[in-house]
């Protein structure tokens, strides 16, 4: 029973990770990052306009996975909390990653993360020009 349901389990991470797996089966920095959606995450961070950067990322992110879906996600959670809410996810995934898990979660975590990156990469520029 459990050979049949590995290799479909492990297709499913492949495609959410875009392959991107490291020595020891844990995911890289890039697994789950769609350059396009990257863009975007930089431009939202950048915009005035948030709110219409947010809805350019749903329209583009409609017919895609779960996974690249999270970039949206992330733009409403910061028209709704604020920028802030970046580093406070990053940090509560970092704990949640250090916990007792199963490798489906560590993988989903890992990729939120990743994601999590691009604003927070995007955004870091914006940071320092203004100290």
């Amino acid at each position: 029973f459990c050979h049949l349901g590995e290799p479909r389990n492990q297709a499913v991470v492949s495609t959410q990770s875009t392959g991107n797996r490291v020595a020891g089966g844990g995911l890289t920095d890039s697994a789950g990052r769609v350059p396009s959606l990257d863009a975007l995450a930089a431009k939202f961070m950048g915009s005035d306009d948030k709110a219409a950067v947010a809805e350019e990322a749903n329209t583009a992110t409609k017919d895609m996975d779960k996974m690249a879906q999270y970039y949206y996600k992330v733009m409403k959670k910061c028209i709704e909390k604020g920028t802030d809410f970046i580093p406070t996810e990053i940090d509560r995934l970092s704990r949640m990653l250090e916990g007792n898990i199963t490798d489906e979660k560590r993988d989903q975590f890992t990729i939120r993360k990743n994601i999590l990156a691009a604003f927070s990469t995007s955004g870091s520029d914006d940071a320092h020009s203004e100290l």
